[in-house]
């Protein structure tokens, strides 16, 4: 059996008695730092005589064989990460994958999340949310990410590194707009647990004046649509392009009301005002 178990964020007192229990009957462990893990062990008072294999990302696509080796020969494999879930923006989701293909039975202990925790803490709507992970690294990739998501009415999370965090937040007000309210998440559940909300604006010159480290989660509001506004040669404009895709105009007209969230009455009357000579 493969089993993924979720690790605290920084409090050991986090760990469930799940966790302590598996570590200590684990025979395989497959760990994303062992120096990390045996501290683990030791603030939970917990002793195993498990073979620690290195399961990080730089070696995770060549240590698969290996660890399916282990799960094929009946035995099972813990796998922990430094903290939280494996899999989510950690090593993990590839071994799952293999594992099923294989026939391999996966089971989760359940813990820690950055993401959830983050949520919650942000005071930010929690009924719907999307997950990200890491922004690209380079200023032109992370803009067009960010322009991906300018319109994503959700709640949207993803991690990022703090000596990163300024240029994405600077990329982030301009795309998404200055007054989009967010929320900087840092070292959840540690002793300088910290967290800032505000809109993009306020939360950009925090940290362009303070020094960022530790783990950072970044909750950022979704898109709301009420907000938006739209002059008619805009509506106009977006019903011409559903019809040279060969879309009716009634159905263009439809479509353009659903994804502005203006009435089709609206759309219609922007429509009539169109000197194309076309009719309606």
């Amino acid at each position: 059996m493969l089993v993924l178990a979720a690790i605290p964020l920084g409090n050991p007192k986090d760990a469930s008695r799940n966790l302590g229990e598996a570590i200590a009957a684990a025979k395989f462990i497959a760990a994303e730092d062992s120096r990390k893990f045996s501290r683990l062990c030791s603030d939970l008072n917990v002793k195993h005589s498990a073979k620690v294999i290195s399961f990080f990302e730089g070696n995770e696509t060549e240590r698969i064989g290996e660890l399916l080796e282990i799960l094929s020969s009946g035995a099972d494999l813990l796998v922990v990460t430094d903290a939280g879930m494996p899999g989510i923006s950690d090593p993990g989701y590839r071994l799952v994958r293999a594992a099923i293909d294989a026939d391999i039975q996966v089971k989760v202990l359940p813990g820690p999340s950055a993401v959830t925790t983050a949520l919650v803490l942000s005071g930010l709507p929690c009924d719907r949310f999307c997950f990200e992970g890491f922004p690209p690294r380079t200023s032109g990739t992370r803009q067009a990410w960010f322009e991906a998501l300018a319109q994503e009415t959700r709640t949207i999370i993803f991690f990022e590194a703090p000596h990163r965090l300024l240029e994405s937040l600077a990329d982030a007000q301009v795309i998404l707009g200055a007054n989009r309210r967010a929320a900087i998440c840092r070292e959840m559940t540690k002793t300088y647990e910290e967290i800032i909300r505000g809109d993009l604006s306020e939360l950009h010159n925090w940290a362009s004046t303070n020094e960022i480290l530790g783990e950072i989660t970044m909750v950022i509001a979704g898109y709301d649509q009420s907000t938006k506004t739209f002059e008619t040669s805009d509506l106009i404009a977006e019903v011409l392009k559903q019809e040279s895709a060969g879309i009716s105009r009634k159905d263009a007209i439809a479509e353009v009301a659903r994804a502005s969230g203006i009435s089709k009455r609206t759309v219609f009357d922007a429509m009539v005002t169109h000197k194309s000579g076309d009719k309606i």
